[in-house]
């Protein structure tokens, strides 16, 4: 009788075990997410050099710029975005940098001054004063394009991959700029241009990547 109630017990014994056991491992389970250390990618550092890759994503770019323009057309901010990450990318400029010229010369497309939506012109080529207005392209995708001709012939001595649709590329001093501090002064007459266009890329840095 005795070894038939052993044999009978050991099953009841080792479940009460295994369900010990359980609980121990599950309550370990539920408290290692509070004790776990979260490693968060260190932040990039905005770029400063014209040629190179950008590292924000398109959706990024237009959240970003609506950020400071909410009464921008979301459709046509996106997609001009994505212009931008397509044509830079040819040529071989960062699309980070070229995105937060147009920022700064187009007051985040608001425009209002001398250069008009209609104008698809993104970067202020050939608007000089009164009377001249600059130049006007076909399509945002020719007007970006011109563009990024324009800022790397700043930058490169380079030849450009496309054919060419900036009227002005032929009066550039190529690879004079090849940082966009050095665009001032050149580009642009305002001896702060390159700090301006600095202070937009940090924010969409800090705006991209948070810590």
């Amino acid at each position: 009788m005795k070894s038939y109630l052993q044999k009978k017990n050991k099953p009841e014994i080792r479940l009460c075990v295994f369900a010990a056991s359980l609980i121990v491992c599950l309550s370990c389970v539920s408290k290692a997410p509070s004790q776990m250390t979260v490693i968060r990618p260190e932040k990039p550092q905005s770029p400063r050099n014209i040629l190179g890759k950008g590292l924000t994503s398109r959706e990024t770019l237009g959240a970003f710029l609506l950020d400071f323009n909410q009464s921008a057309n979301k459709t046509d901010v996106y997609n001009l975005a994505g212009i931008y990450i397509e044509e830079s990318a040819i040529e071989g400029v960062n699309h980070d940098v070229a995105f937060s010229q147009m920022c700064l010369e187009t007051g985040f497309l608001r425009f209002g001054g001398l250069v008009t939506p209609d104008m698809n012109n993104f970067c202020g080529l050939g608007s000089t004063g009164p009377g001249q207005k600059g130049l006007y392209f076909p399509s945002a995708e020719i007007g970006v394009r011109a563009h990024i001709q324009h800022l790397k012939g700043y930058a490169s001595t380079a030849p450009l991959q496309r054919p060419l649709v900036d009227p002005r590329y032929r009066y550039v001093k190529y690879g004079i700029a090849p940082d966009i501090y050095e665009l001032a002064g050149r580009w642009a007459t305002d001896k702060e241009y390159g700090n301006k266009i600095a202070t937009i890329l940090d924010r969409l840095y800090d705006f991209a990547f948070p810590n």
